[in-house]
């Protein structure tokens, strides 16, 4: 019988790379290596939750190999395949600020990349399939609840235009995992999970600030190297390393700060914004206590950790992707050998940002072309939206139904949280209005245009937080209903849908305290 599954791998990262010689899995410092061999952990009774058919795709898988015996078997780390090399990363990272030393994949195993029939390079990663050498003090494995999220919001994030890593797969385990999901001492069992990442490559700021640390610079040299030539090989026109190093650093800049752009277009909060959760391609990745900015609040960060001093909050994380940006720059300067074109770069990622957010809010709002004014006219805006508790996504996408010869602020009344906080911003409201009807009017847009310009970048879905807790709530029942649900809702988050209307809703009372609703820990 012919395999379902059939993949041509081309395993460069372990090919190119050395690895740890050391074959047993057991927790340890890795040394003058890259990564070390690990398998997956068998598990005892997996079962398909849910697959993303688009990602399939990427991988010339057809609908009936998804729906085969061997795709859970394989993606829930139970059977390799003919070409795998199961591998897991050495990196290190700073953590809220701090210098933490070595991490690494410590739940992650990669099964290898393939290519696909378009010559497309894919690393397939296992999240959740036991422990690895990186694993310190943990068991390698993941939860139901974290598993669905993460599943869910890659693909959701895809679907946005945000750069992401994309899920493949989501297989339950049959196995409970031991969680304290709000660290207060109150440990309990939860069903076990793995979801199968894709992505062009997984490398990470940290793969790089763990050899600086170490003083392994002919390793950092190798693996810049790498990276360039496979992850980056229009840059290799350059015969000078140095040149190279610092095109390559203004690369990762750039696509960094469109990744925020995107985040802050959307209201999107990661949450967790350590280096060692950086992408050297400018992709989202990680999605641990991640949230959506319902309640349009500047100063909101989900992840309890953080609750003390919201390092990673909304309106911060563009500062917080420079800072990690300085960490990689004092990472490779032993390769460049000179601080100027390094800290250029960095000043360039500043005004990179500055003028892509500035497009991005007006392209928001409507305008097709910029204007002086729209400075003061987005900040005062972005103040009002403060100044009560408004939900984000609702208030933009009725926005663009407004008539701009007649603005009349009751079109916005669905996005607040209470009849009274719209009153109390009622004037301000008002004059805003006025003074950004005008601005439409200058523009001479057509209504019904600007209004479908307007919601192709204003999203009528996300996958807010509440509605990734009613899908946990119902898998760990084990009705998968909501998250094949939710995640083809989320395929078109910028069309109508009426039949999905619930599903755009504000957040209920209930979520607003709940946990998993309102932050979440990095318990998974």
């Amino acid at each position: 019988m012919t395999p379902a599954l059939q993949f041509q791998f081309d395993n460069r990262f372990v090919t190119d790379l050395p690895g740890d010689p050391e074959e047993e899995n057991f927790r340890r410092q890795i040394q003058n290596a890259c990564y070390s061999h690990v398998d997956p952990k068998p598990v005892v009774r997996p079962e398909l939750v849910a697959y993303a058919s688009e990602v399939a795709e990427l991988l010339d898988l057809s609908p009936a190999a998804c729906e085969s015996n061997e795709f859970v078997e394989v993606f829930s780390g139970n059977r390799k395949l003919d070409g795998m090399a199961p591998y897991a990363t050495c990196y290190g990272g700073h953590q809220f600020g701090n210098w933490a030393g070595q991490l690494g994949d410590g739940r992650a195993i990669n099964l290898g990349e393939i290519v696909n029939a378009s010559g497309e390079r894919w690393a397939l990663q296992l999240k959740g399939a036991g422990p690895t050498p990186y694993s310190r003090t943990a068991d390698g494995l993941a939860v139901l609840r974290s598993s669905v999220r993460e599943f869910l919001c890659s693909e959701a994030m895809a679907h946005l235009s945000v750069p992401t890593t994309r899920a493949l797969s989501l297989a339950t385990t049959g196995e409970s995992v031991v969680r304290d999901i709000l660290y207060d001492g109150n440990p309990a069992p939860e069903p076990g999970a793995v979801v199968c990442r894709v992505a062009p490559s997984f490398t990470r700021f940290g793969h790089f600030e763990i050899l600086t640390a170490r003083r392994e610079i002919d390793l950092l040299r190798r693996l810049v190297d790498y990276t360039i030539r496979h992850d980056f090989p229009d840059l290799e026109v350059s015969d000078d390393p140095k040149e190279r190093t610092v095109r390559w650093f203004n690369e990762v800049c750039a696509r960094t700060a469109r990744m925020i752009v995107e985040w802050m277009r959307v209201g999107f909060v990661h949450g967790v914004m350590n280096t060692d959760n950086m992408s050297i391609l400018g992709l989202t990745i990680d999605y641990g206590p991640y949230g959506w900015l319902e309640d349009y609040d500047p100063e909101w960060t989900p992840n309890t950790t953080d609750a003390a001093n919201r390092r990673y909050r909304f309106g911060q994380q563009a500062p917080i992707a420079q800072w990690n940006l300085l960490q990689l720059a004092n990472a490779i300067y032993p390769l460049v050998d000179d601080v100027d074109p390094l800290q250029q770069a960095l000043a360039s990622f500043g005004t990179f940002y500055q003028r892509e957010y500035a497009a991005m809010m007006q392209t928001k709002l409507g305008f097709t072309t910029g204007d002086d004014g729209d400075r003061e006219l987005i900040a005062e805006l972005l103040s009002i939206l403060a100044a009560e508790e408004t939900d984000m996504t609702i208030f933009f996408r009725r926005l663009a139904a407004l008539d701009i010869n007649a603005p009349d602020p009751a079109i916005l009344t669905d996005a607040y949280y209470s009849k009274d906080g719209q009153a109390r911003v009622r004037e301000r409201t008002e004059r805003w209005l006025s003074d950004y009807a005008a601005r439409l009017a200058f523009e001479g847009i057509d209504q019904d245009e600007r209004r479908a310009a307007m919601n192709r970048v204003n999203p009528k879905y996300v996958l807010r937080n509440y509605l990734a807790q009613l899908a946990i709530d119902k898998a760990e029942e084990g009705d998968f209903g909501l998250v094949n649900e939710l995640l083809d809702v989320l395929r078109k988050p910028y069309d109508e849908q009426p039949e999905f209307d619930h599903h755009a809703a504000k957040r209920p009372d209930w979520a607003r305290d709940r946990a998993g609703c309102s932050m979440l820990s990095c318990s998974s």
